[in-house]
């Protein structure tokens, strides 16, 4: 058992709401591998056969304690969360639409359950609570002037946790991570698994959608996952380094030139002349009017021709270095994980990658 696993004469439990999603699911699969008991909120009723006997992407998730219910429903949540010490809110509303109407219901959801059992709330964290005028290297305390619809929800969202946390009668301990642009193998609402490549299919080619010389934030989502892992043990042991509201971000994989990302991707395939293609912005604003999705997702341009880069160091103090898989084993598992690229093409380029890094070093 790793020793980040709280000690207990019962293993501590957390409930995941959103626990199919790509955050929910990893964040399932890392407490449970740290021995907690984990359950999780589902719609469908045969959701603990459909692990069973799914796909890979249910994989590790078959020890999770599955409750019928709604995040959208104030009294399933609740009872979903009797006896939790750690709630974490994960539940997004599908293909970026609607934020406002679904996400604000669902987290005052959670946030009455937290209160209720007295669990501290996760909720995980983005970029897009800051404009462009944040500043390169963005901290806990940055100027937050979002420009899009969905990063003014965001504000509002972690504004609900601190009017939780300062009320008088049950105040609510909660806990915000933001990160980067998630990447995994399991996170299809990403824009790794939604644009940049496709999904089950073979590599053709990569898609871009930045400027290839502007820093990006990437969050590979173990490694999210074992950073929170590693603060709720250490609220376990050690609940008064955590405050009541705690924000706090995660680094990941800064990437100066963020086209990098991409020729990971082609290193990863083990062809040199894997096409990097860029996002044609102008075919989704043309067509925004009338694909919602589109809309959604032009929103966030800016993220891709600003650099914003998270001041981790906060973090640091409390955990030490961060958990950190190299970005080509990042990106050569995610593919994998997605259907993208064998395991035999996969120890192939590795094998190149490790040959051509060996020719390098004699010369």
């Amino acid at each position: 058992m790793s020793s980040t696993t709280p000690v207990h004469s019962t293993p501590p439990r957390a409930l995941i709401v959103g626990a199919t999603g790509g955050f929910g699911a990893q964040m399932a699969r890392t407490l449970l591998a740290q021995g907690w008991a984990v359950h999780a909120l589902t719609r469908h009723a045969d959701m603990a056969e459909q692990v069973r006997s799914g796909t890979a992407s249910w994989r590790g998730l078959e020890a999770v304690q599955w409750h019928l219910g709604d995040a959208s429903v104030a009294d399933d949540v609740l009872r979903a969360a009797q006896g939790a010490q750690v709630i974490v809110h994960a539940a997004n509303p599908p293909r970026y639409q609607r934020w406002r109407e679904l996400a604000l219901p669902m987290l005052a959801n959670s946030l009455a359950a937290a209160s209720e059992v007295g669990a501290r709330l996760v909720l995980p964290g983005n970029v897009y609570n800051f404009g462009p005028d944040a500043g390169e290297l963005v901290n806990e305390r940055s100027p937050q002037h979002p420009v899009t619809r969905k990063g003014a929800v965001r504000v509002e969202m972690e504004q609900m946790l601190r009017e939780a946390g300062a009320s008088r009668t049950q105040p609510v301990r909660s806990l915000v991570i933001r990160a980067g642009d998630f990447f995994g193998g399991h996170s299809p609402a990403s824009w790794f698994g939604n644009l940049m490549v496709k999904p089950g299919k073979p590599l053709r080619e990569v898609v871009y959608p930045g400027v290839p010389d502007v820093g990006h934030n990437w969050a590979y989502l173990p490694d999210v996952a074992e950073a929170l892992a590693l603060l709720l043990a250490l609220d376990l042991r050690e609940p008064q380094r955590l405050a009541t509201c705690e924000v706090l971000h995660f680094e990941g994989h800064w990437l100066p030139q963020g086209g990098e990302l991409a020729q990971a991707v082609r290193r990863a395939s083990g062809n040199p002349r894997l096409p990097i293609k860029r996002l044609p912005w102008w075919v989704l604003m043309a067509l925004s009017p009338l694909v919602p999705l589109f809309r959604e997702i032009r929103e966030m341009r800016y993220l891709w021709q600003v650099p914003l880069r998270l001041d981790n160091r906060k973090l640091l103090s409390l955990i030490g270095p961060e958990p950190h898989t190299p970005l080509d084993e990042a990106v050569r598992t995610s593919l994998i994980e997605m259907g993208c690229l064998s395991h035999t093409a996969a120890s192939d380029s590795s094998a190149a990658a490790r040959s051509a890094t060996a020719v390098a070093s004699v010369a």
